[in-house]
Parts: C-alpha cells; sequence; structure tokens
C-alpha cells in the first residue's frame, strides 16, 4: 500500500513539473555548424529523455554483444546444476526408500553434475553403506577429511561405521576428534561422555559432562541427574582408598538426587565409617521416603555397628513407618524379625506382603521362618515350591541386563543412568498362588507322651516274611524285625493308640533303658513286645496270617504281621542270628538304637495323587504307613 501511495505521488510531483515547464517563456535553441534548433522548453526536454533512452539501449545491446560468452556459458552452468539437483533429490528420495541400485544411479549423476557438491559425496557414501560396499563407504568418508567443510560429516560417517563393525576404540577416536572439530555436535559429545563413562573414566566423565551441558546438549534436570550418578560411580571407586573425597562426592551426588538409592546407601555407609550415626540415618530416611529399597532398609538396620538383632528390628520398623504400607519395608522387618527370632511378627509381615503382592523373596523368607522356628520340612518344601512359581522380585534392568547390582552406565549401549529398579519382564507372567490366611499360621505340636518304661528286654532281629502287596505279584522278601523277648513275665499292657494324627514315634535306644519316646508325629506303630517269637514262626511251619490293623496283635499261632507294598524297596536288616551272635542269640548291634524307616517325612503334607493312594490302600491290613 506505501509503494502505491509513493508511486502516485512520484507521476503527480512529474505532471506538476511538466506544467510548470509549459508556463515558462522563451524557447531553447541549439545552433550547430550553421543549423539552429529552436524549442520550447517542454519539447526539448522530452526530445533530451529519449536520446538519453537511446543512448542507454545502445550500451546495453553492445555489452551483451560483448559478454555472450559468459553469459551463454552461465545459462549451460545453471541447466547442469538443475539437473544435478535434481538427480541428488531423486537420489535422497530412493536412499530413503531403501533402493540402493537406484539410490546408487542418482548419486553417480548428482556427483557428475555437481563435482563440488558435499551432499553428493555423502549421497554415494550411504549408498554403499546400504549396499554393504562398507570399504568403499569407508574411503569416500575419509575423502570428507580433507575438507574442512566435510571433516565432521566424515568423522560422523567414520564413527557410524566403527560402530556397525564393533570397533569401539576407533568409534571413540572419531567422536573425540569431532569434538575437536566441532564443539557443538551433540552425538559427539554424547558419544565420548558415554565411551568415558563405559572405561570408569568418570574424571574425564566430569568434564565432557560439563562441556556438554555449557554448548546446552542436554537441561538442567538431566545434568544434575547424570553428574549425581557419575559422582556416587565415583565415590564407589574412591571408597577403600580415598574415604574422604568418596563421602564429599557421596553427599554431593545424594544433594542432587535425592532418589538416587547407590548414592544414599553409599552416602549412609561411609557416614557410619566416620562415626557420624546421624548423619548416616537422615540420608537413608530422606531417600527411603522418595524409593523404598531393600539396600536402604539393609543398610539402616546396621548403621550403628555392635547393636543386637532386637535393637535393629526396632530400627527397621522405625524406617518403614515413614512410608508406611509398602511391601519392602514390610519384607524387611520381617527378615530383621527372624534375626531376632520373633516369629510371629515375621509371619505377620510376610503374610501382608504375600496376599497383596507376592515374590520370589517373600516365599523363601517364609520357608526361612518355617525351618527356624518348627523345622516342619513339609511345610518348607511347600513354601519352596510356592517360590518357584512366584513372579519374579525387583532388580537392576537396563536394555535387557538384569543385575543384582547398580552399574551406573549400560554395558550395551554406553547410556547413563539406565539400570532401573523394575520387576523383570518375563515371556510368562504368572501371579502366583491363591494364599489363605490358615497357612501363615504356625503349626501346633502336640504334647509328648512316653510309653510305659519296662524291665530290661532282650532283642533280636528274625526275618519276616512280607506279604505280596498285589496277588499276581507273588514276590517275597525278608525285612528285619526286632523281637523283643522280656525278662520278666508280667509286663505292662500297652496304651490304646491315639489318633493317628497325635501319636508318637516309638524307637528303641537301649535294650537296657527301654523305650524312649521322640516329638516326630507319625502313625503308631505297634509295642515291639507284642511282636511274635522267631521260634514261634518257625515252628508253625504255615504261612503267617495278616495282622487285623493297626497296633493289633498278632495271633497266637506266631504269625509275622504284613508289611505293607510301599515298603518292598527298603533295604532289609541283617539277621541276628547267625555269624556274629551272642551267646543269647542277640546281635552284636543291640546297643544300637531301632528306627523304622518311613515313606516320606512325617510332617511332608505330601501331593494329591500320595492322598489318592491313601484312599486306596484304607481297606487294606497295614504295619507303618
Amino acid at each position: 500500500m506505501i509503494r502505491i501511495l509513493l508511486i502516485v505521488a512520484a507521476l503527480f510531483l512529474l505532471s506538476i513539473g511538466f506544467a510548470w515547464m509549459a508556463d515558462l517563456p522563451g524557447t531553447v535553441s541549439v545552433s550547430w555548424n550553421g543549423y539552429v534548433w529552436e524549442q520550447t522548453p517542454v519539447v526539448a526536454a522530452i526530445v533530451a529523455g529519449v536520446l538519453l533512452v537511446v543512448f542507454l539501449l545502445a550500451v546495453w545491446v553492445i555489452r551483451v554483444v560483448l559478454k555472450s560468452p559468459q553469459i551463454a556459458s552461465r545459462f549451460f552452468q545453471r541447466r547442469r546444476k538443475d539437473k544435478g539437483y535434481t538427480a541428488l533429490s531423486h537420489g535422497l528420495i530412493a536412499l530413503g526408500t531403501g533402493n540402493a541400485k537406484l539410490a546408487r544411479r542418482y548419486a553417480l549423476d548428482a556427483d557428475r553434475l555437481l563435482s563440488e557438491e558435499p551432499a553428493a559425496k555423502l549421497l554415494l557414501a550411504q549408498t554403499a553403506q546400504l549396499a554393504g560396499k562398507d570399504s568403499e563407504a569407508r574411503e569416500r568418508f575419509e575423502a570428507m577429511l580433507d575438507d574442512p567443510a566435510t571433516k565432521a560429516l566424515g568423522l560422523h560417517g567414520l564413527f557410524v561405521e566403527a560402530e556397525r563393525h564393533k570397533e569401539p576404540l576407533a568409534a571413540r577416536h572419531y567422536a573425540e576428534e569431532a569434538v575437536k572439530t566441532q564443539p557443538g555436535l551433540e552425538w559427539a559429545g554424547k558419544a565420548v561422555l558415554g565411551y568415558q563413562a563405559v572405561a570408569h573414566n568418570w574424571d574425564e566423565a566430569l568434564k565432557s559432562l560439563e562441556r556438554n551441558y555449557a554448548s546446552k546438549m542436554l537441561d538442567k534436570k538431566t545434568y544434575r541427574r547424570q553428574r549425581a550418578v557419575i559422582l556416587t560411580a565415583l565415590a564407589q571407586d574412591l571408597e577403600d582408598g580415598n574415604p574422604d573425597r568418596a563421602y564429599a562426592l557421596a553427599k554431593e551426588a545424594h544433594g542432587l538426587a535425592l532418589d538416587l538409592v547407590p548414592a544414599a546407601v553409599t552416602a549412609s555407609r561411609l557416614a557410619t565409617r566416620r562415626g557420624d550415626i546421624r548423619k548416616a540415618s537422615k540420608v537413608l530416611e530422606a531417600t527411603w521416603r522418595l524409593a523404598p529399597h531393600p539396600d536402604l532398609a539393609e543398610t539402616y538396620a546396621h548403621v550403628r555397628t555392635g547393636d543386637s538383632a532386637v535393637d535393629r528390628l526396632k530400627r527397621v520398623k522405625s524406617l518403614s513407618a515413614q512410608r508406611a504400607n509398602t511391601s519392602e519395608g514390610a519384607v524387611a522387618i520381617a527378615r530383621a524379625a527372624l534375626e531376632a527370632r520373633e516369629f510371629d511378627e515375621a509371619r505377620a509381615q510376610l503374610k501382608k506382603v504375600l496376599q497383596s503382592e507376592s515374590t520370589r523373596s517373600a516365599f523363601l523368607l517364609m520357608a526361612e521362618v518355617e525351618d527356624a522356628e518348627t523345622g516342619d520340612k513339609g511345610r518348607i518344601r511347600d513354601w519352596l515350591a510356592r517360590a518357584v512359581r512366584a513372579p519374579q522380585d525387583k532388580a537392576w534392568v537396563a536394555d535387557g541386563i538384569v543385575s543384582a547390582d547398580w552399574q551406573a552406565v549400560s554395558p550395551v549401549t554406553g547410556r547413563i543412568d539406565a539400570f532401573q529398579w523394575v520387576t523383570p519382564s518375563t515371556l510368562d507372567d504368572e501371579s502366583g498362588d491363591v494364599l489363605e490366611d490358615s497357612m501363615f499360621d504356625a503349626p501346633v505340636l502336640p504334647p509328648v507322651s512316653a510309653p510305659a518304661q519296662e524291665a530290661e528286654p532282650e532283642v533280636q532281629s528274625a526275618p519276616v516274611a512280607k506279604a505280596d502287596a498285589e496277588p499276581a505279584a507273588k514276590a517275597e522278601t525278608d525285612v528285619a524285625t526286632a523281637d523283643v523277648e522280656p525278662a520278666q513275665e508280667k509286663e505292662a499292657a500297652p496304651a490304646a493308640p491315639e489318633p493317628l494324627e497325635t501319636q508318637k514315634k516309638v524307637t528303641v535306644s537301649s535294650v537296657k533303658e527301654g523305650y524312649e519316646g521322640t516329638t516326630e508325629d507319625v502313625k503308631y506303630a505297634p509295642p515291639l513286645h507284642d511282636l511274635p517269637d522267631k521260634d514261634d514262626v518257625v515252628a508253625a511251619g504255615k504261612p503267617e496270617p495278616k495282622t487285623e490293623g493297626i497296633g493289633s496283635k498278632p495271633p497266637e499261632t506266631g504269625a509275622a504281621p504284613e508289611v505293607p507294598a510301599e515298603k518292598a524297596d527298603q533295604k532289609p536288616a541283617e539277621p541276628a542270628h547267625g555269624e556274629g551272635a551272642g551267646a543269647n542269640g542277640a546281635s552284636k548291634d543291640d546297643d544300637k538304637p531301632i528306627t523304622f524307616a518311613l515313606s516320606r517325612m512325617p510332617d511332608d503334607p505330601g501331593t494329591d495323587e500320595d492322598d489318592g493312594e491313601q484312599e486306596k490302600k484304607s481297606n487294606r491290613p497295614r504295619f507303618f504307613n
């Protein structure tokens, strides 16, 4: 709009000027060689303007004629360049689509038409990479190093080639050269920092991090986090050699990232070594409120050396209370309670964990509680079996690597602060078993009642014919059965058998000491004095009848009790009579305790198949089961 106004104003002034010249009196006279030309001022101005235009036109024509070769050359160059850029554009499109042959053809045309164009050289090198011609690609990238304009481009290409062929030393060299050539390159700065971190050159990594932050390659939050990670790693390396500097570095790292668990653990451990218990506790408490972790609880429990297990339990409870209702806190309390022999507290805490988010470590800890409190092998195996099916515990995971310990940099990609405390992903995530409240109750042991003492029985072993487990088997095996000859005619009558769940195992520890009771829960076994005498069995000369039931006395004919089929695999004992027998027919091993082998441990709950097998055998007479 302003331009239009200016043009209108110029025309207005020009018209005013012509009107003014028309009103001027007089004439303009030009005389040359006897010829006189007289005109009014207006006509004279118009003629002068026309002559000026003609002169300028003539000058232009003369210049065009004189510069026609240059003009023609410029025209052809412009046309060649247009074709070259067109080929370059098509080549880039073909390269992006993955058509290596078409991209190479356009790249050759672009390089021929645009001989000094860096983009054409880059297209040729990248098409060689796409076609798998690595040697050609490296040669073309190395050729770019001679030109300062393309040196950074060539270094980046060589860096990519080195990483593709897994040559970290060469890749690090090219990245460092790129940083020197052009300090603001983001890929070069991050690559140098990553390689220095992988090599544990933490001091150099700190300098590179400062340089990257000054070049605005990363924001302030990322800079603080990465600096805290590097300082923590450096403090861990210096913890044994230079604890004072390590403590200063760990404190700085904790201040930069309060939720960084390794920084808090390292700072607290070093503060404990310095005797600053209060500072060590405050560091752990601040991090626990943001990110509960088992390492924090373990370090907090031992922050004061020399504490008893009960003191450690109190300390862990106070830490867990600062962020309540966390599985990490419950597990930490349960572990401390187990060390303090507070089994009820351990069971209560593990019950919370296993009914909310069950993990393998919680099931294993529950098995430890069972082992320490009751020693019930069946319940222990049950907890261990559930631990196998339980979801995995949390661990430090980075780029597919699962590590038990935290690391500052990923060993795969060289990325700083890559490890995260998460649950490793599995192909088959299981939710675990359904747990009932009764499973967490400690088993109640029945009272121990010892059988009546008897007067010094004499023990001798005699072979007993084993009953057939199946009618079609017809196989006989001798088993060792103790035969007791009472020293006195009058014996105490055996007590009536208790229910199977509360009866006790009876062993003979010594012939002279009689019977002793133990606290192991087994099914009822008949007293040894009820077993038939060997001479009676031999004198009968006929098959031994089966026993009528559990704990019943054999008939007067001296028939031996039946041994169930599941005992067939047990190794029979050596007969007492024969070589090595004493004068009274007693074995040399009379003083050794006689034990009765069972098909499984007394506290083993067994499996569903075992329960079904027991139902099938319930109608068969049995001696031990």
